[in-house]
């Protein structure tokens, strides 16, 4: 099956002003145009920042010379650090971990990449805002790329955020230990007030129930209980009594398959159960954060809600 290179975001005024992912595209759109239109804003650290109105954006791609942990958790230092001076609310993360599902070399501990990656934004998250920095996660994702450096894209705001999570699930700060020395460091999802209706940002969304795997292996049933688990946060964001039906001058929906195989079954399932006139999606080859997950699924809707200007 032919792909095209993926891109995170159309960052800057100028169309060619790309940044790479690592991620190669199965269909759909190749640019994310959340933030279109944003203009330069400066450097923090290793982050290039952009500013939109009240957001401010930044995205770097870190080396993993040191390790994947100690890349995140200077990464995550300097975003933080970024957000704070800006006077902004952290509200969505993007991460892209190069080898997810491998394991460091024993020098580096041997842990899973994914659970390395997790211990170093824990940490950084904690020096940051101290032992109740649970309370301050954002929504994200975070997927395996093609890529050699760990890519992290954040988008911040003016306005203070309001995080969500699953009933059905457990929140992923409160995972077990057998999830990693340290567990992962979002919210189910992220929502914004605004005066043209909510800006609601669903982190990627798989098939977990309580916190273990639904279905090991199984596209077709994960397929299901993900929509289940969409549904149930975007209710829990007060947008609709489903994904499908929260309107918003915008939405944006990705969906990241372990197998390009998987891509008929998926656009099938999402044309019969979220997509909507309008909404702009993708459909991303990627190794997701559990071996047995196959298939993993955002959405981010602006201007969502009874309020919204533009309706889809």
């Amino acid at each position: 099956m032919a792909t095209t290179p993926s891109y995170l975001f159309q960052l800057g005024p100028l169309p060619g002003a790309l940044e790479p992912l690592g991620l190669p595209v199965l269909a759909g759109e190749p640019v994310d145009a959340i933030f279109a239109g944003a203009r330069p804003a400066g450097e923090a650290g290793p982050f290039r920042l952009l500013s939109r109105g009240d957001w401010l954006v930044g995205f770097a791609a870190l080396p993993l010379g040191a390790g994947v942990e100690r890349a995140a958790r200077l990464g995550y230092r300097a975003l933080l650090g970024a957000a704070a001076t800006r006077d902004r609310h952290l509200c969505r993360v993007w991460n892209y971990v190069p080898r997810i599902n491998e394991h460091a070399p024993a020098a580096e501990g041997g842990l899973e990449l994914y659970q390395a990656f997790c211990r170093g934004r824990s940490l950084a998250f904690e020096e940051a805002h101290g032992d109740g920095f649970a309370a301050r996660l954002p929504a994200a994702s975070a997927v395996g790329t093609e890529g050699g450096a760990l890519a992290i894209a954040f988008a911040a705001s003016a306005r203070a955020p309001r995080h969500v999570e699953n009933p059905d699930q457990v929140p992923a700060y409160a995972y077990p230990a057998r999830y990693g020395p340290r567990p992962p460091s979002f919210a189910r999802a992220t929502v914004l007030g605004g005066p043209g209706g909510d800006d609601v940002f669903i982190s990627g969304t798989a098939a977990v129930r309580g916190h273990a795997t639904v279905a090991p292996g199984s596209t077709a049933a994960q397929l299901e209980s993900t929509f289940q688990n969409l549904d149930r946060i975007a209710a829990a964001c007060g947008i609709g009594a489903t994904a499908a039906e929260a309107r918003g001058a915008a939405r944006f929906v990705r969906a990241y398959l372990r197998h390009a195989a998987d891509l008929p079954r998926t656009e099938a399932a999402l044309r019969a159960r979220l997509l909507r006139p309008g909404d702009q999606v993708s459909y991303l080859r990627a190794d997701l954060c559990r071996a047995e997950l196959n298939v993993e699924i955002e959405l981010t809707v602006l201007g969502a809600g009874p309020g919204a200007r533009h309706p889809c």
